[in-house]
């Protein structure tokens, strides 16, 4: 996050408001997913891993979504 100039505000207010748009349910330990949100104008994407035993989103990684990689709206790969 650190060296992606992101803040732990920028976390959070992607995960209160952003949008869940890619599920990855067979992954290990627990299912994650990409959220789309932003912060300042600035689109973030989000990979969180969902422990719902004890309620827990886990922060996997984020980054800004390069725009040569993904469509203009951020919600799906370019082909």
């Amino acid at each position: 996050m650190f060296e992606r100039h992101v803040t732990v505000d920028d976390v959070r207010e992607v995960l209160a408001s952003g949008e869940t748009i890619e599920r990855y349910p067979d992954d290990k330990p627990y299912p994650s997913r990409l959220i789309l949100g932003s912060r300042g104008g600035r689109p973030l994407h989000l990979v969180v891993a969902d422990n719902t035993l004890i309620g827990e989103v886990i922060v996997v990684t984020v980054y800004e979504p390069e725009r040569s990689r993904w469509e203009d709206d951020f919600r799906r790969r370019r082909t």
